[in-house]
């Protein structure tokens, strides 16, 4: 694993603005053509396996917390897990998730936390690094099989889905939007008939006791982009419970047990010395000297304390309120400053392809730069 430095594409800004990828400089830098990591086929086959084993455990756990009625470590109200106890046993669709990974090359993938619910940097992960590799490196190979993989999954899908459309939901920031449009774009390709809506645009039918969008058509299979644990929050939380049978909620709601941070304790718990695992533990650091502080439900990196014997750093949010986990650090590589965490993603229950995320300091949060990479 190397990173290389490049000379950028010339209109490479345009490039990417034409397929879609609206948000490459919003707020700062979040794509440049000045690098790229690349790897050999050995490391890919690393990273593929232990991408694959993560969520063989992490499924594992999940099934764990349910026998095992753990919610409320995890901050889950009981009203909910009745819900989630449920979706685990009816399987409704489930279509993706990334890993958060550190590697460098040589030492085993360790798991930093696995975003289940809500996963963002797809269209530049599926589509945008694939279509530099194409002009850039021509005849060379990536480990990216995400566009192909959900455009099956949707097909799989057609007969089970209920409704005469899909709904993609998203909330208002461009990269949500864009994110949304580029899954519904892939359900699309697979024959199926979708609508775009935003979450603040669902509506709920008094009559009908059903969810309905603006032009008041029921809303029967839903993917959206937005937090199961920001929806059970919501002032019609009710009716989501209510109309259970009526509604396929893509992700699923089973997804929050997974998506929240407590997992890494349960995990490190039921599978200790894991080589793809960091201890953790739920509420204190234990006997770790070394480790990471993160809410349970913190996003982008926010409210996160890193602590090395030599020093501590911090950064600010809104997160935090329900609780910490403690988990033991695993310095990101340092590239002269640049700071990659591996985004592994898994469709439809396999992995499928990475994305890299750097940073310029020790912890990735929403200033992070993606950058490409390929195999050599």
């Amino acid at each position: 694993m190397e990173r290389q430095p490049l000379t950028p594409r010339r209109d490479w800004r345009q490039k990417v603005e034409d397929l879609g990828f609206l948000y490459h400089s919003d707020g700062g830098p979040y794509w440049t053509d000045d690098s790229c990591y690349v790897f050999s086929d050995a490391e890919i086959a690393q990273l593929e396996v232990a991408t694959n084993e993560l969520q063989r455990l992490c499924l594992e756990a999940v099934d764990h917390v349910i026998q095992r009625g753990r919610f409320a470590e995890l901050g889950i109200p009981a009203n909910v897990a009745l819900f989630i106890k449920r979706a685990w046993d009816d399987e409704p669709p489930a279509i993706y998730g990334r890993f958060d990974l550190v590697y460098d090359g040589r030492a085993e993938p360790k798991l930093l936390e696995y975003n289940a619910d809500t996963p963002t940097a797809l269209l530049e992960s599926a589509v945008i690094q694939w279509h530099w590799l194409e002009e850039v490196w021509p005849g060379a190979d990536q480990f990216n099989s995400i566009h192909e993989r959900l455009i099956a999954k949707w097909q799989e899908l057609r007969e089970d889905l209920t409704g005469p459309f899909v709904h993609f939901a998203h909330a208002d920031s461009l990269e949500d939007q864009m994110t949304t449009a580029y899954l519904r774009d892939t359900a699309d390709q697979a024959g199926l008939p979708t609508v775009a809506m935003r979450m603040s645009e669902i509506g709920w039918d008094t009559q009908l006791r059903q969810f309905i969008d603006l032009q008041r058509r029921t809303i029967n299979s839903v993917f959206k982009l937005y937090p199961w644990e920001w929806l059970v929050q919501e002032e019609f939380a009710e009716h989501l419970f209510e109309s259970y049978d009526k509604v396929q909620w893509i992700e699923p709601i089973w997804k929050m047990v997974l998506s929240n941070k407590g997992i890494l304790a349960i995990l490190w718990e039921l599978f200790p010395g894991h080589p793809n695992l960091l201890p953790a533990h739920i509420g204190s650091a234990q006997s770790m000297s070394e480790y990471a502080m993160k809410p349970l439900l913190s996003r982008e990196g926010a409210n996160i304390s890193l602590r090395t014997r030599e020093w501590t750093l911090k950064t600010e949010g809104d997160y935090g309120e329900e609780g910490f986990v403690y988990q033991a650090a695993a310095p990101l590589p340092d590239f002269e400053g640049a700071f990659p965490v591996i985004g592994s993603w898994v469709i439809d229950g396999e992995s499928a392809g990475i994305g890299i995320r750097e940073s310029d300091g020790p912890i990735t949060t929403n200033t992070s730069i993606f950058v490409p990479h390929v195999i050599e």
